[in-house]
């Protein structure tokens, strides 16, 4: 029964599709409400400007519901939605003749459970004042480092490491092959290695 979880998910997402092209307009509500959040959440890491963020994601569910008639279901909803999302804001940018940037504050805006979980809680057993300040510096070196990257490489890298996609489904929302993925995705991890371990080596000598 449990093994028949995952099929049951993406058929749901093929069934609320069908429904929608059918003329069912609460079924893509239902769509615009499980992936409103992991959209703006992608779309946050490509642009600065918050209110941007949120037109994109409305441009990008107005484009998906009229292109929705082409989805054949050969790929995961999401990652066919993920690409429009992109698209949509690579076009937007380009209209405003701005680079794709990552904001702190949208490098934070992941789901809030996540967020407050981690600023909520009291450091566990492990966890001292001065390691959870050690973590902090690490995550803002990181979040430099991401800023830093060519467009490319950011969205590669958090398609991987932070929405926890394939590289097939990565390869699908770039529209690029999986070897120029692989090869993005290790530039990426280079380059933000580089620049957190110097970081590392210094806290390694300090006695916490």
């Amino acid at each position: 029964m449990t093994g028949a979880l995952p099929p049951v998910v993406t058929d749901s997402d093929l069934m609320l599709v069908e429904r929608t092209v059918a003329g069912d307009q609460r079924a893509f509500e239902l769509l615009v409400i499980k992936y409103q959040r992991r959209i703006q959440r992608l779309i946050g890491r490509m642009v600065r400007d918050v209110d941007l963020v949120e037109d994109i994601a409305q441009e990008t569910f107005i484009r998906a519901y009229r292109a929705l008639h082409q989805f054949r279901g050969d790929a995961q909803f999401y990652t066919w939605l993920y690409r429009i999302a992109v698209n949509t804001a690579k076009k937007a940018l380009l209209e405003l003749k701005r680079d794709p940037t990552v904001s702190e504050g949208a490098l934070r805006s992941g789901d809030d459970d996540d967020e407050t979980s981690w600023h909520g809680n009291e450091p566990t057993s492990d966890e001292t004042p001065e390691s959870v300040l050690a973590a902090k510096e690490i995550a803002a070196v990181v979040n430099a480092a991401m800023d830093a990257l060519p467009a490319d490489l950011r969205q590669a890298v958090t398609l991987r490491e932070i929405e926890g996609l394939s590289y097939e489904e990565i390869s699908t929302v770039m529209n690029c092959p999986i070897g120029t993925v692989r090869s993005r995705i290790f530039r990426a991890r280079e380059a933000i290695s580089e620049k957190v371990k110097p970081l590392l080596d210094n806290q390694s000598g300090k006695r916490w």
